[in-house]
Protein backbone atom coordinates (compact mmCIF):
# COMPACT_ATOMS: atom_id res chain seq x y z
CA UNK A 1 0.00 0.00 0.00
CA UNK A 2 1.56 3.58 -0.94
CA UNK A 3 2.08 5.40 1.77
CA UNK A 4 0.24 8.88 2.40
CA UNK A 5 0.89 11.37 5.24
CA UNK A 6 -0.51 14.11 3.86
CA UNK A 7 -3.73 15.81 1.91
CA UNK A 8 -6.62 18.03 1.59
CA UNK A 9 -10.22 17.81 1.37
CA UNK A 10 -13.34 19.93 1.59
CA UNK A 11 -16.10 18.75 3.74
CA UNK A 12 -19.68 19.98 4.08
CA UNK A 13 -22.75 19.46 6.19
CA UNK A 14 -25.71 18.83 5.05
CA UNK A 15 -28.36 22.59 5.31
CA UNK A 16 -31.13 22.19 7.63
CA UNK A 17 -34.48 21.25 5.84
CA UNK A 18 -37.23 23.75 5.34
CA UNK A 19 -40.21 24.14 7.74
CA UNK A 20 -43.84 24.00 5.57
CA UNK A 21 -46.59 26.41 5.83
CA UNK A 22 -49.77 24.49 5.83
CA UNK A 23 -52.86 24.23 7.71
CA UNK A 24 -55.31 21.31 8.77
CA UNK A 25 -57.91 20.34 5.70
CA UNK A 26 -60.83 17.47 6.66
CA UNK A 27 -64.56 17.01 5.07
CA UNK A 28 -66.04 18.38 8.61
CA UNK A 29 -63.34 20.88 9.51
CA UNK A 30 -63.11 23.71 6.81
CA UNK A 31 -60.97 25.77 8.59
CA UNK A 32 -58.56 23.57 11.08
CA UNK A 33 -55.28 25.17 12.54
CA UNK A 34 -52.01 25.02 11.06
CA UNK A 35 -50.37 21.84 11.22
CA UNK A 36 -46.82 22.58 8.91
CA UNK A 37 -44.08 20.54 10.41
CA UNK A 38 -40.54 21.19 11.07
CA UNK A 39 -37.48 20.70 8.79
CA UNK A 40 -35.04 18.10 9.59
CA UNK A 41 -31.22 19.01 10.75
CA UNK A 42 -28.74 18.28 8.41
CA UNK A 43 -26.16 15.34 8.61
CA UNK A 44 -22.86 16.36 10.19
CA UNK A 45 -19.33 15.56 9.48
CA UNK A 46 -17.60 13.05 11.47
CA UNK A 47 -13.88 12.34 11.46
CA UNK A 48 -12.64 9.73 13.94
CA UNK A 49 -9.11 7.51 14.31
CA UNK A 50 -9.09 3.83 13.69
CA UNK A 51 -5.59 2.00 14.41
CA UNK A 52 -6.54 -0.05 11.24
CA UNK A 53 -5.74 2.62 9.02
CA UNK A 54 -1.72 3.75 8.48
CA UNK A 55 -2.03 6.08 5.54
CA UNK A 56 -4.43 8.91 3.84
CA UNK A 57 -4.36 7.54 0.53
CA UNK A 58 -8.53 7.13 0.18
CA UNK A 59 -8.41 10.93 0.46
CA UNK A 60 -5.79 11.56 -2.55
CA UNK A 61 -8.48 10.08 -4.82
CA UNK A 62 -11.66 11.71 -3.51
CA UNK A 63 -11.44 15.46 -1.95
CA UNK A 64 -15.28 16.11 -1.68
CA UNK A 65 -17.38 14.81 1.18
CA UNK A 66 -20.88 16.22 1.74
CA UNK A 67 -23.48 14.83 4.18
CA UNK A 68 -27.10 14.55 3.31
CA UNK A 69 -29.44 17.47 3.63
CA UNK A 70 -32.30 17.28 6.30
CA UNK A 71 -35.90 16.91 4.41
CA UNK A 72 -38.68 19.59 4.55
CA UNK A 73 -41.07 19.39 6.83
CA UNK A 74 -44.62 18.68 6.23
CA UNK A 75 -48.52 18.81 6.97
CA UNK A 76 -50.33 17.11 9.33
CA UNK A 77 -47.11 18.31 12.38
CA UNK A 78 -45.00 15.70 10.28
CA UNK A 79 -41.43 16.63 10.62
CA UNK A 80 -38.99 15.70 7.72
CA UNK A 81 -36.34 13.53 8.35
CA UNK A 82 -33.27 14.07 9.39
CA UNK A 83 -29.79 13.87 6.91
CA UNK A 84 -27.10 10.73 7.92
CA UNK A 85 -24.11 12.28 8.93
CA UNK A 86 -21.09 11.30 7.11
CA UNK A 87 -17.99 9.28 9.07
CA UNK A 88 -14.59 9.93 7.91
CA UNK A 89 -11.82 7.31 9.15
CA UNK A 90 -8.14 8.31 9.56
CA UNK A 91 -5.34 6.85 10.77
CA UNK A 92 -4.48 7.39 14.80
CA UNK A 93 -2.10 10.63 14.63
CA UNK A 94 -3.88 12.50 12.18
CA UNK A 95 -3.82 16.23 13.05
CA UNK A 96 -7.00 18.26 11.22
CA UNK A 97 -5.81 21.86 10.71
CA UNK A 98 -8.13 24.52 8.43
CA UNK A 99 -6.48 24.53 5.25
CA UNK A 100 -6.78 28.25 5.06
CA UNK A 101 -5.97 29.39 8.31
CA UNK A 102 -3.87 26.39 9.41
CA UNK A 103 -5.42 26.24 12.79
CA UNK A 104 -5.72 23.34 14.25
CA UNK A 105 -8.24 21.99 14.87
CA UNK A 106 -8.47 18.22 16.18
CA UNK A 107 -5.41 16.06 17.19
CA UNK A 108 -6.93 12.31 16.88
CA UNK A 109 -4.49 9.85 18.73
CA UNK A 110 -6.59 7.29 19.95
CA UNK A 111 -8.63 4.52 18.61
CA UNK A 112 -12.12 5.52 18.66
CA UNK A 113 -11.33 9.29 19.31
CA UNK A 114 -13.72 11.57 16.81
CA UNK A 115 -14.75 15.08 16.20
CA UNK A 116 -17.62 16.83 14.69
CA UNK A 117 -15.43 18.87 12.39
CA UNK A 118 -18.49 20.80 9.83
CA UNK A 119 -22.00 20.62 11.73
CA UNK A 120 -25.15 20.15 9.86
CA UNK A 121 -27.87 23.09 9.45
CA UNK A 122 -30.71 23.10 11.92
CA UNK A 123 -34.10 22.52 10.18
CA UNK A 124 -36.71 25.20 10.01
CA UNK A 125 -39.77 25.29 12.18
CA UNK A 126 -42.99 25.06 10.18
CA UNK A 127 -46.05 27.36 10.76
CA UNK A 128 -47.65 25.13 13.50
CA UNK A 129 -44.97 26.35 15.95
CA UNK A 130 -45.82 30.22 15.49
CA UNK A 131 -49.49 29.63 16.37
CA UNK A 132 -50.21 31.63 19.44
CA UNK A 133 -53.56 33.12 21.04
CA UNK A 134 -53.71 35.86 19.15
CA UNK A 135 -52.27 34.81 16.07
CA UNK A 136 -54.13 31.36 14.87
CA UNK A 137 -53.58 30.78 11.25
CA UNK A 138 -49.56 32.14 10.81
CA UNK A 139 -48.93 32.15 7.26
CA UNK A 140 -44.80 31.90 8.03
CA UNK A 141 -42.05 29.12 8.29
CA UNK A 142 -38.42 29.09 8.42
CA UNK A 143 -35.75 28.01 6.20
CA UNK A 144 -33.97 25.37 6.93
CA UNK A 145 -29.79 26.72 8.35
CA UNK A 146 -26.99 26.07 5.79
CA UNK A 147 -24.97 23.34 7.50
CA UNK A 148 -20.87 24.24 7.78
CA UNK A 149 -18.30 23.68 5.08
CA UNK A 150 -14.19 23.31 5.67
CA UNK A 151 -11.25 22.97 3.52
CA UNK A 152 -9.12 20.68 5.86
CA UNK A 153 -5.67 19.63 5.50
CA UNK A 154 -5.16 16.22 7.31
CA UNK A 155 -1.38 15.44 8.30
CA UNK A 156 -0.23 12.11 9.55
CA UNK A 157 2.21 12.00 12.12
CA UNK A 158 3.47 8.55 12.80
CA UNK A 159 2.77 7.42 16.71
CA UNK A 160 6.57 5.70 17.92
CA UNK A 161 8.50 5.11 20.82
CA UNK A 162 11.54 5.56 19.21
CA UNK A 163 12.43 7.16 15.92
CA UNK A 164 15.40 6.65 14.24
CA UNK A 165 17.43 9.70 13.00
CA UNK A 166 20.64 9.46 10.48
CA UNK A 167 22.14 10.35 6.99
CA UNK A 168 21.17 8.25 4.00
CA UNK A 169 23.19 4.40 3.86
CA UNK A 170 23.51 5.17 7.42
CA UNK A 171 21.80 1.00 8.43
CA UNK A 172 18.16 2.64 9.92
CA UNK A 173 16.34 0.14 7.72
CA UNK A 174 18.38 -2.52 8.26
CA UNK A 175 18.09 -2.18 11.67
CA UNK A 176 14.61 -2.05 12.05
CA UNK A 177 13.98 -5.15 9.56
CA UNK A 178 16.35 -6.78 12.31
CA UNK A 179 14.58 -5.63 15.50
CA UNK A 180 11.10 -5.98 14.23
CA UNK A 181 8.60 -7.31 11.01
CA UNK A 182 8.81 -4.51 9.51
CA UNK A 183 10.46 -5.32 5.77
CA UNK A 184 11.53 -1.89 4.58
CA UNK A 185 13.78 -1.35 1.25
CA UNK A 186 17.29 -1.75 1.63
CA UNK A 187 20.14 -1.46 -1.08
CA UNK A 188 23.51 -0.40 -0.49
CA UNK A 189 22.75 3.34 -1.90
CA UNK A 190 21.29 6.47 -0.41
CA UNK A 191 17.98 7.17 -0.13
CA UNK A 192 17.06 3.69 -0.33
CA UNK A 193 13.50 4.44 1.98
CA UNK A 194 11.20 6.56 0.57
CA UNK A 195 8.94 7.07 3.19
CA UNK A 196 8.77 5.82 7.20
CA UNK A 197 9.07 2.44 7.86
CA UNK A 198 7.05 1.42 11.30
CA UNK A 199 7.65 -1.85 12.75
CA UNK A 200 7.23 -3.34 16.97
CA UNK A 201 10.11 -4.35 18.92
CA UNK A 202 9.37 -7.02 20.94
CA UNK A 203 11.83 -6.55 24.39
CA UNK A 204 10.21 -10.18 26.47
CA UNK A 205 6.79 -11.44 27.20
CA UNK A 206 4.33 -8.57 27.32
CA UNK A 207 7.36 -6.27 26.99
CA UNK A 208 7.14 -4.39 23.11
CA UNK A 209 7.55 -0.99 21.89
CA UNK A 210 7.03 0.73 18.02
CA UNK A 211 10.30 2.17 16.35
CA UNK A 212 10.15 4.71 13.01
CA UNK A 213 12.61 4.85 10.61
CA UNK A 214 12.10 8.15 8.51
CA UNK A 215 13.86 8.95 5.25
CA UNK A 216 17.92 9.68 5.53
CA UNK A 217 18.45 13.84 6.68
CA UNK A 218 21.26 15.39 4.79
CA UNK A 219 22.84 18.78 5.74
CA UNK A 220 20.40 21.69 4.91
CA UNK A 221 17.45 19.37 5.26
CA UNK A 222 15.53 21.92 7.44
CA UNK A 223 15.76 24.00 4.17
CA UNK A 224 13.84 21.24 2.28
CA UNK A 225 17.27 19.84 0.72
CA UNK A 226 16.95 15.94 0.04
CA UNK A 227 14.02 14.17 1.24
CA UNK A 228 13.88 13.84 5.36
CA UNK A 229 12.25 17.58 5.80
CA UNK A 230 8.71 16.02 4.59
CA UNK A 231 9.15 13.57 7.02
CA UNK A 232 10.63 15.11 10.28
CA UNK A 233 6.71 15.26 11.39
CA UNK A 234 7.00 11.72 12.27
CA UNK A 235 9.42 11.80 15.09
CA UNK A 236 7.44 14.37 16.97
CA UNK A 237 5.91 12.04 18.59
CA UNK A 238 8.54 9.89 19.37
CA UNK A 239 9.43 9.27 22.94
CA UNK A 240 13.24 8.54 21.97
CA UNK A 241 15.54 9.54 19.36
CA UNK A 242 18.57 6.91 18.15
CA UNK A 243 21.03 8.78 16.13
CA UNK A 244 22.47 6.46 13.35
CA UNK A 245 26.26 6.95 12.20
CA UNK A 246 28.54 4.81 10.44
CA UNK A 247 31.67 3.62 12.10
CA UNK A 248 33.55 4.48 8.67
CA UNK A 249 32.58 8.19 9.01
CA UNK A 250 35.62 10.48 9.07
CA UNK A 251 34.32 12.35 12.12
CA UNK A 252 31.53 10.91 14.41
CA UNK A 253 30.87 13.86 16.61
CA UNK A 254 30.65 16.28 13.41
CA UNK A 255 27.87 13.75 12.00
CA UNK A 256 26.29 13.75 15.36
CA UNK A 257 26.23 17.68 15.72
CA UNK A 258 25.14 18.24 11.96
CA UNK A 259 22.03 15.63 12.45
CA UNK A 260 21.38 17.53 15.71
CA UNK A 261 21.31 21.07 14.52
CA UNK A 262 19.11 20.16 11.59
CA UNK A 263 16.82 18.73 14.14
CA UNK A 264 17.06 22.05 16.25
CA UNK A 265 16.36 23.85 13.34
CA UNK A 266 13.30 21.58 12.25
CA UNK A 267 11.75 21.80 16.03
CA UNK A 268 13.64 22.46 19.32
CA UNK A 269 11.05 20.17 20.75
CA UNK A 270 13.28 17.64 18.95
CA UNK A 271 16.33 18.16 20.90
CA UNK A 272 14.80 17.96 24.57
CA UNK A 273 14.22 14.00 23.97
CA UNK A 274 16.46 11.63 25.31
CA UNK A 275 18.82 9.96 23.11
CA UNK A 276 20.81 7.35 21.94
CA UNK A 277 23.82 7.14 19.37
CA UNK A 278 24.41 4.08 17.98
CA UNK A 279 27.91 3.33 15.79
CA UNK A 280 26.30 1.14 12.60
CA UNK A 281 28.22 -0.66 10.59
CA UNK A 282 31.12 -2.30 13.48
CA UNK A 283 31.53 -5.57 10.83
CA UNK A 284 33.25 -3.64 8.17
CA UNK A 285 35.07 -1.46 10.65
CA UNK A 286 39.25 -2.47 11.28
CA UNK A 287 40.99 -2.01 14.06
CA UNK A 288 42.08 1.49 13.74
CA UNK A 289 38.32 2.49 13.67
CA UNK A 290 37.34 0.20 16.49
CA UNK A 291 39.79 2.66 18.54
CA UNK A 292 38.48 5.12 17.43
CA UNK A 293 34.40 4.30 18.52
CA UNK A 294 35.74 2.99 21.49
CA UNK A 295 36.87 5.89 23.19
CA UNK A 296 34.16 8.58 21.78
CA UNK A 297 32.63 10.28 24.65
CA UNK A 298 28.90 12.28 23.48
CA UNK A 299 27.73 14.26 26.19
CA UNK A 300 27.36 12.29 29.94
CA UNK A 301 24.41 11.76 29.64
CA UNK A 302 23.94 10.08 25.83
CA UNK A 303 24.94 6.23 25.82
CA UNK A 304 27.33 5.62 22.85
CA UNK A 305 26.55 1.89 21.36
CA UNK A 306 28.33 0.08 18.36
CA UNK A 307 26.07 -2.22 16.82
CA UNK A 308 26.38 -4.06 13.53
CA UNK A 309 22.98 -5.26 12.45
CA UNK A 310 24.37 -8.22 10.58
CA UNK A 311 26.43 -9.97 13.16
CA UNK A 312 23.67 -8.57 16.00
CA UNK A 313 26.96 -7.32 18.10
CA UNK A 314 25.71 -4.43 20.37
CA UNK A 315 22.11 -5.33 19.20
CA UNK A 316 20.71 -6.94 22.69
CA UNK A 317 22.61 -3.60 24.41
CA UNK A 318 20.79 -1.20 22.02
CA UNK A 319 17.96 -2.65 22.70
CA UNK A 320 18.18 -2.60 26.33
CA UNK A 321 18.83 1.65 26.52
CA UNK A 322 15.95 1.89 24.01
CA UNK A 323 13.38 0.33 26.31
CA UNK A 324 14.92 1.89 29.69
CA UNK A 325 14.70 5.26 27.88
CA UNK A 326 10.96 4.33 26.71
CA UNK A 327 9.85 3.21 30.47
CA UNK A 328 11.46 6.41 31.66
CA UNK A 329 9.73 8.71 29.79
CA UNK A 330 5.97 7.07 29.49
Amino acid sequence: MQFIDEARISVKAGDGGNGVISFRREKFIPKGGPDGGNGGNGGSVIIHADRQLNTLLDYRYQRIYQAQRGENGRGKNQYGKYGEDIHLGVPCGTIIKNAETNEVLADLTNNGEEVIIAKGGKGGKGNAEFATSTNQAPRVAEQGTKGEKQELLLELKLLADVGLVGFPNAGKSTLISVLSAARPKIADYPFTTLIPNLGIVRVGEGKNFTMADIPGLIEGAHLGKGLGIQFLRHIERTKVLVFLIESTSQNIKEDYEILLGELREYSKSLIDKPRIVAITKMDIADTEIRKRVKKIKIGQRIQVVPISAVTNDGIKVLVEQMWKLVRRNA
